[in-house]
């Protein structure tokens, strides 16, 4: 095995396995209150579906390393916007335990920032099909 493409497989799985959860959470829930968060930042209040973009179709091709750059790209943008609506108030906060406050927030776009620019590696299903994965 080579260590290279097993770490950006075990990436790609561990932070797109735990961002898929969150969106089919709000798939359950429907996106009424992120559309009003939108809403409440001067953005149409259909803004609040980009969230299935970003946390269900982007997980999911980073899982199968299809298209997976762009897709990473497309998480981590998500992220800044979840920050930007529900907590641009606590970027330079800890949390009651001593951590960051957002640092669930910040392995969400760090970690996809880091698919994005490694790729998806051998054990991928278009790999070598597309400069994208």
């Amino acid at each position: 095995m080579n260590a290279p493409d097993l770490a950006r497989l075990l990436l790609r799985l561990t932070v797109a396995g735990l961002m898929l959860p969150h969106g089919l959470h709000k798939l359950h829930g429907g996106v009424g209150k992120l559309g009003d968060m939108a809403a409440s930042h001067g953005l149409p209040h259909f803004i609040g579906y980009g969230v299935y973009l970003g946390e269900i179709i982007a997980p999911a091709l980073v899982l199968l390393g299809l298209w997976t750059r762009p897709a990473a790209l497309v998480m981590a943008i998500n992220m800044v916007i979840a920050v930007w609506l529900a907590h641009s108030g606590d970027l330079l906060t800890m949390s009651k335990s001593g951590g960051y406050a957002l640092e669930l927030q910040a392995f969400y776009f760090f970690g996809p920032i880091c698919i994005a620019l490694l790729g998806a590696g051998r054990y991928a299903v278009r790999r070598g099909v597309s400069r994208l994965d």
